[in-house]
């Protein structure tokens, strides 16, 4: 069965789309099959951060040009990139037709992937919202910065009053040791559970490193450039506990990537 995780955050800068390489070059590098679908409709970065020049994207699939597979790229050990555009405002805002075609169409790519990893823009648009909610599990990216915090909150109240999310993961980018990313994830469970009915679970942190900013430069996954990092080895970690996450059978709501799949009895 496919896995769909959306990476998101309340706040850009994050280091969200960095979380989304790393990640998926792990799984892949470990065998598993790898789609990334860069769902920053309007400024993509994805494909700039591992070093690819994509002739076709997103908007040339919304606009009726090419079909999914056509604007299909391969990345880092074999992983597959749907790679949106940038610097357009064509498809920031999905219609519902726009909505039901992306899903028809990722349904169609029978490439029995292992894990499809949704790369969301930042904020709280209805692109966003979309994403997240259509994911079977959700990852939020923060970090220290109290606005970062500030808007992880803001994004969690949204999904949860008003699309009835109720599960989150939180990673925390940037630290400086275990202890302040623990810091983060009491502050914002301390709130939550005072206002909101939700749970999150804390999966994991990132330290705070120089060569993170050396990697993008070069456009390299850092656990491709650096692997025996303290950084490259954190984002090993992540990337085992997604693998050991259970897919659930039941669809969180009427739109759900692959909920088709996860309906299908097993044989």
């Amino acid at each position: 069965m496919t896995k769909v995780v959306s990476i998101t955050s309340g706040k850009g800068g994050v280091g969200k789309t960095a979380v989304v390489a790393n990640i998926a070059s792990c799984l892949a590098r470990a065998g598993k099959k790898i789609l990334v679908l860069d769902a920053d409709l309007g400024l993509a970065n994805i494909d700039v951060v591992l070093g690819l020049n994509p002739p076709y994207n997103l908007n040339h699939f919304f606009s009726g040009e090419k079909d999914l597979r056509s604007i299909m790229v391969e990345g880092p050990h074999g992983m597959r990139i749907l790679p949106a555009g940038s610097g357009l405002q064509s498809f920031i805002q999905l219609n519902a037709d726009q909505k039901l075609r992306l899903l028809d169409g990722l349904e169609a790519l029978d490439d029995n992937f292992d894990f499809v990893f949704i790369d969301t823009e930042a904020g709280i648009s209805e692109n966003v919202t979309y994403f997240n909610t259509a994911a079977h599990d959700i990852i939020l990216v923060t970090t220290p910065d109290p606005t970062a915090i500030t808007d992880a909150y803001a994004l969690m109240k949204l999904l949860s009053t008003r699309y009835h999310e109720k599960r989150f993961f939180l990673v925390v980018n940037m630290v400086e040791d275990e202890t302040e990313a623990l810091d983060v994830y009491r502050k914002l469970t301390v709130v939550a559970n005072r206002y909101l009915d939700i749970s999150i679970e804390y999966f994991g942190s990132i330290p705070h490193d120089r060569q993170m900013a050396d990697s993008i430069r070069k456009q390299k996954a850092i656990v491709d450039l650096n692997s025996s990092s303290a950084t490259a080895r954190s984002f090993m970690s992540l990337a085992r506990r997604i693998e050991a996450m259970a897919v659930s059978r039941t669809p969180k709501g009427s739109v759900q990537f692959f909920w088709k799949r996860l309906l299908q009895p097993t044989t």
